[in-house]
């Protein structure tokens, strides 16, 4: 087994990178989302617009695993993050090592289960202030078989490039995820939204 992990800028990305994923055979079991929830924005709606797109793709009883998993997106907040929407094993990974911290240690508990899983820790480290900064992030299991495809997958659904973003983050000074940093406001989220539609044309 091999993790593939996409950050994505747009929630409605990574939503559908998921349910592809499933498509391609990947066992819903072994995918995540841990998704920015600033301004409450998924909580309330993410059950009908999951299951919608679920339903449009025809997926059927292949796709009640991933419905239950887009359906089951569970609130919880990661200190310098904040809010987020998550589900699946590295979000149970995650909130289960930061139980098991002393001090604020969801982050660390979401940087450890991703470097634990196979994650380059710098990678990981940009994952998670990419979440802090309005995204939303897709992780999964994959046997080797169907690494290609996931990659590929992750790729045409806009998957964030580490290495770049980790360059424009240091251009202002980011060195790594700080996890008593102040979350981002909504205003914030928004315009560095903004900025990476802007980049992409």
């Amino acid at each position: 087994m091999r993790t593939v992990t996409g950050l994505f800028d747009d929630y409605d990305d990574a939503r559908d990178a998921v349910r592809e994923l499933a498509e391609a055979g990947v066992p819903s079991d072994d995918i995540s989302i841990v998704a920015s929830n600033i301004g409450d924005r998924y909580s309330a709606d993410s059950s009908d617009a999951a299951e919608g797109a679920a339903t449009g793709a025809g997926l059927g009883a292949a796709g009640g695993g991933v419905v239950g998993l887009l359906t089951g997106l569970g609130l919880m907040a990661i200190p310098g993050v904040g809010p987020v929407v998550a589900a699946g094993w590295l979000a149970a990974t995650a909130a289960g090592a930061a139980a098991g911290a002393v001090a604020g240690g969801a982050a660390g508990g979401l940087i450890g289960a991703l470097t634990d899983s196979g994650v380059d820790e710098e990678d990981a480290h940009v994952y998670a202030e990419g979440v802090r900064r309005g995204g939303a992030l897709v992780t999964a299991r994959v046997d080797e078989s169907l690494v290609p495809e996931a990659e590929t997958i992750l790729k045409q659904r806009n998957r964030v490039d580490p290495a770049a973003r980790r360059s424009i983050y240091a251009e202002e000074g980011w060195t790594q995820f700080d996890e008593n940093a102040d979350p981002y406001s909504l205003d914030e989220v928004e315009r560095e939204r903004e900025r990476y539609r802007s980049m992409r044309g």
